[in-house]
């Protein structure tokens, strides 16, 4: 059996030209009147009863229109408009019974038809694939002229024309749907916030006012209002509400002239409306080619934050007027707070990075020169390699204590359990040196927290419960919890070395050590959880644990 080779590029190139003729939409549709008439005037041209508009897919040659006969569809293998169309050139034959490639096709043997004269133009899209062909034909053996096949191609071409127009066609059809439907879209987002939207055109006249913005002004969009008149038409006033906008000080149009406005504040004072106050961001508008379109202006209402601002303005007027002792404590309590941000960036940006440089440098020090270096030497070497970590450890515990009362609070509901396993993941190396063994109830609950504090809270706690184990007994951690009525009690349990009792509300306080003696800390560690509890609005608390050893007690309100 001799097998046959397929090229390819061939099946590539009949996949996309299927792939173009099924674009077209036209298979199996019926053909509209220009398209008839243009097989009709077809016939006439080559003075021949019949012709017709074959296109040819995957199996079939479908006569989507016809003249002079009955038409229909036929299998590809029977098509003599098959055999030669995608070579893309004009066929002619004037009698089909002497051709070797048309002798034996049904059309001229007498099976489908008795085919003699035969021509077929093909239908060429602007891509360059053949979709079938504009085919005239006759029982009697005829010859065309030169100019009656010139203008059969021509009708051909204003077949695949047409083909074109109608693609467009529905490609516009999609589009205009699709535009609508991002109209309505769009007009359901603007129609449902509750943020004002106004938009001007590019002379700064109104033409858009979007749900809120029509309630808070009481006014339909007037395109036809000169835009000097906006402030009296619209009653725009400045952020206090006293005086009147001027047209250049309207935050539409200043985006509009400008470019950008950012946080701009007025007053809209509408007859028989609330009073309002706005915070308004705009931006102009421009196309692709850099046109200015317009600009648009967001508008936020910020009356009840900037009502709230004030009551909080007066209440501190009366506190300051009660006493100028509490006023002093105010003022030192936010010299304090700014003076910790200050030290936070100044601990991070010109203490942490000298000190990882010079312990960088002493561990070059130690790695190339060691050899060098005498026994004293060494020892002093190593001496200041402990001390610089020493201060980074410490500066990162002072980090912390500042990061831990400045971070911005963010609440939401935390499990403590998927927490402690972030947390013992963190301490993996800590956990395995000290030998610890680390275990928790399964009652763990979810609390309502900053994650990122709760995080840095049993952290802290299991860190220095590791490191203040006793020397002679295996450290023992337990996380536990206990459900009462209006919080929860967590509590992390050790059987270390333990708190004296008369110590243990010292050593909350800022640099404060059982024993500094020991080197261990820096008290700073329970400061830090301190505040953590402090800005959770919860307690912090110690016990001695059942057989030696502290218990960390945090009560946290549901």
């Amino acid at each position: 059996m001799t097998s046959v080779v397929v090229d390819p590029q061939i099946e590539l190139d009949e996949e996309r030209r299927l792939a173009v003729l099924h674009e077209y939409c036209l298979l199996d549709a019926p053909a509209d009147d220009e398209l008839t008439t243009v097989v009709r005037v077809a016939a006439l041209v080559a003075g021949v009863p019949t012709a017709t508009l074959n296109l040819i897919d995957e199996s079939r040659q479908c006569q989507l229109t016809t003249y002079g006969f009955e038409g229909g569809n036929s299998a590809r293998s029977d098509s003599m408009c098959a055999i030669q169309f995608r070579a893309g050139r004009f066929v002619h034959v004037s009698d089909a019974r002497e051709h070797p490639l048309y002798r034996g096709n049904p059309w001229v043997t007498g099976r489908l038809a008795s085919v003699r004269f035969y021509a077929s133009a093909p239908l060429i899209t602007p891509e360059g694939y053949a979709l079938g062909t504009l085919c005239v034909f006759d029982d009697c053996v005829k010859e065309l002229t030169d100019d009656q096949a010139g203008r059969l191609i021509d009708l051909a071409d204003v077949l695949v024309a047409l083909f074109e127009r109608r693609r467009q066609a529905r490609l516009n059809e999609r589009l205009a749907e699709a535009a609508e439907r991002n109209r309505y879209f769009t007009s359901t987002v603007l129609e449902t916030i509750d943020v004002g939207i106004v938009v001007s055109d590019a002379e700064g006249h109104v033409t858009v006012l979007n749900r809120a913005a029509r309630e808070w002004h009481g006014r339909e969009a007037d395109k036809s209002l000169d835009p000097e008149s906006l402030p009296e038409h619209y009653g725009l006033f400045d952020a206090e509400g006293q005086r009147r906008l001027r047209p250049d000080e309207v935050p539409l149009l200043r985006a509009l002239h400008e470019g950008v406005v950012q946080n701009v504040e007025m007053t809209l004072r509408s007859p028989g409306r609330p009073v309002l106050q706005l915070s308004c961001t705009g931006r102009r508008l421009v196309d692709d080619s850099g046109r200015v379109l317009g600009a648009v202006v967001a508008l936020n209402d910020v009356t009840a934050d900037r009502e709230y601002r004030r009551e909080i303005e007066g209440a501190s007027a009366e506190i300051a007027a009660r006493g100028e002792a509490l006023s002093a404590a105010l003022v030192e309590l936010r010299r304090s707070n700014e003076e910790l941000e200050q030290f936070a960036g100044a601990v991070s940006h010109d203490l942490v990075r000298p000190m990882a440089a010079a312990h960088g440098f002493l561990d070059l020090l130690c790695g190339e020169y060691s050899s060098m270096l005498d026994e004293r030497a060494g020892k002093w070497l190593t001496g200041a390699i402990r001390s610089v970590e020493r201060m980074q450890k410490l500066v990162d515990a002072l980090l912390k204590y500042a990061r831990a009362g400045q971070t911005p609070y963010q609440a939401e509901p935390v499990p403590l359990n998927i927490v402690l396993l972030d947390v013992l993941a963190d301490l993996r190396t800590a956990t395995e040196s000290s030998r610890a063994q680390i275990s928790a109830t399964d009652d763990l609950p979810t609390v309502q927290g900053d994650p990122v504090l709760l995080r840095q809270l049993l952290q802290n706690l299991i860190d220095n419960a590791m490191k203040y184990r006793h020397p002679e007994r295996q450290c023992r951690i337990t996380v536990s919890a206990q459900d009462c009525p209006d919080r929860w009690i967590v509590r992390v349990a050790d059987n270390g070395i333990g708190i004296p009792p008369e110590q243990r509300e010292r050593v909350f306080e800022m640099f404060a050590q059982v024993d500094p003696k020991q080197q261990k800390g820096y008290g700073i560690g329970l400061s830090t959880c301190l505040r953590i509890l402090d800005r959770h609005q919860g307690e912090i608390s110690l016990e001695e644990t059942e057989g030696g050893g502290t218990t960390v007690c945090l009560q946290l309100p549901k």
